[in-house]
């Protein structure tokens, strides 16, 4: 049983890593990213704050780095090869806009919930944010995210200071 939530865990926490890679390389800002000369342990706890006080409440707290150091000696050399020394994801929503945006496309639910990644190199911590709004260019929903990307980026920087 435990194995099973250890596996469930890490296929969860590479689908909410796909997004992050599949924009990362790009210049079309799909990505919002934020780098802090802090580790991870010295600002989580003020992120975490700073989205719930912007009603942004975090359900589900992914440790990747943690989930993947498990399979170090069997990926071998393809381990880590950046050295980053922590990777880490809080997985977060807020109700009311998952509604609005479920009455003005329902096919953009899939972001919710919505989910930043940290990640840590040298003692310096990178927030990584995808942008809703550069996928739903011709959704219904894209001013809407427009206002919510606005202040979980609010919620990001308040967090980080």
């Amino acid at each position: 049983m435990k194995t099973r939530v250890i596996v469930v865990r890490c296929l969860i926490a590479v689908v909410l890593l796909l997004p992050s890679i599949s924009f990362a390389g790009e210049n079309n800002g799909g990505v919002y990213r934020q780098q802090v000369n802090k580790p991870v342990d010295k600002i989580y706890d003020s992120l975490y704050k700073s989205l719930e006080d912007a009603r942004f409440y975090v359900v589900f707290e992914p440790d990747i780095g943690s989930n993947i150091s498990r399979f170090a000696k069997k990926w071998g050399d393809d381990y880590n090869r950046n050295g980053l020394s922590e990777i880490r994801s809080m997985v977060f929503c807020n109700g009311w806009y998952a509604n609005m945006v479920s009455n003005l496309d329902p096919d953009m639910l899939g972001f919710c919930p919505l989910h930043l990644t940290l990640v840590e190199s040298g003692g310096k911590t990178t927030v990584l944010f995808n942008r809703p709004s550069s996928i739903a260019q011709n959704s219904p929903a894209r001013e809407l995210f427009i206002k919510i990307e606005s202040e979980v980026i609010e919620a990001i920087n308040k967090g980080l200071q």
